[in-house]
C-alpha cells in the first residue's frame, strides 16, 4: 500500500539545489539509454521499465562521509559487484544484487557507474520481452477456407 501523498521530484530536491542538479544528470543519462517511467515518492525517485532498476535519493546518516549536496544512486543488478565506489550491496533475493553509490560531483556520475546503469536497464528490457513473448495472445484459425 501506498503511502497517501501527492509526490514530486521537485518536492524531494526542494532546498537541494546541489542534489537537484546531480539527479538531473543521472536521469538525462538514464533517458538516453532508453524509454524510461519515472516515479516519484516521499523519500526517493525510481526509474523503471515494467519492474523499477534504479532509485536516487538523498543520503541517509549511515553515509556519513557524504556532503549534503550529494545523492544516493541504488541499482538493481544479477550479481554482487565489488568495487571502492559501491557503499553497500546486498541481496535482497536470491540472484538479485542491489548497490548503493554515493553521487557528489558530475564526474561521479563516470563509465563504472554508467555501465551499471546499462546494465540494469537491459536486464529489466530482457525480463520485459521474456514476458511479452509468454503473454502474446494466440490467433486461433477459424477453420473456414474463404
Amino acid at each position: 500500500m501506498k503511502a497517501p501523498g501527492n509526490w514530486t521530484i521537485e518536492g524531494l530536491f526542494e532546498g537541494r539545489p546541489e542534489s537537484y542538479r546531480l539527479f538531473q544528470a543521472v536521469q538525462r543519462y538514464i533517458e538516453s539509454i532508453g524509454p524510461v517511467n519515472i516515479e516519484a515518492a516521499k523519500t526517493q525517485v525510481a526509474f523503471s521499465l515494467t519492474t523499477k532498476f534504479a532509485w536516487v535519493w538523498l543520503p541517509q546518516m549511515w553515509i556519513k562521509e557524504a556532503n549534503e549536496g550529494s545523492i544516493t544512486l541504488t541499482f538493481d543488478l544479477g550479481r554482487h559487484v565489488r568495487h571502492e565506489r559501491i557503499k553497500q550491496a546486498v541481496e535482497p533475493r536470491p540472484g538479485r544484487w542491489t548497490h548503493h553509490v554515493v553521487i557528489e560531483k558530475e564526474s561521479d556520475l563516470d563509465d563504472n557507474v554508467r555501465e551499471w546503469l546499462r546494465e540494469a536497464y537491459r536486464q529489466v528490457e530482457v525480463r520485459r520481452q521474456a514476458a511479452r513473448r509468454r503473454t502474446r495472445p494466440v490467433r486461433i484459425s477459424s477453420g473456414r477456407c474463404d
